[in-house]
């Protein structure tokens, strides 16, 4: 039984406001970073073989952006945590695949992506939350 205050906290629309907050952070930084630094994102995007690379860093800043707007503002948050969370799993093989890899760099690679799963995980039970959220 979960004791009456932890209860009240975890209902509270605040914490979920928090925990989105906290979930869209690297999205948010990321993008407004690729944002500010336009040549930057295209050299990053072709610094890992997409092309065409301006295509690519406008994709991933509307990606990053408006997929963190919406987990934010709890509307349609399904599709902001399903682009987020499609966008971190394409991540994985093109920027971490630690498999390729040897050495303390491939280790490191591999924590990235373990990382990046649980962050998947997360943006997958915000869209379940937003969901009942919404519906409430």
């Amino acid at each position: 039984m979960t004791p009456r205050i932890i209860s009240a906290i975890l209902r509270s629309p605040a914490t979920f406001l928090f925990a989105r907050v906290l979930l869209v952070v690297p999205f948010l930084g990321s993008g407004i970073s690729k944002l500010v630094d336009f040549p930057g994102a295209v050299a990053e995007m072709a610094h890992f073989g997409l092309s065409p690379p301006t295509f690519y860093a406008v994709a991933t800043i509307i990606t990053q952006l408006v997929g963190s707007a919406l987990i934010l503002l709890n509307r349609a948050a399904w599709l902001g945590a399903g682009a987020c969370a499609i966008f971190t799993a394409l991540t994985i093989p093109i920027a971490h695949h630690f498999w390729t890899m040897q050495g303390e760099i491939a280790q490191l690679e591999f924590f990235f992506a373990v990382e990046h799963m649980a962050v998947i995980g997360g943006m997958i039970l915000v869209a379940i939350l937003g969901e009942r959220t919404r519906s409430a």
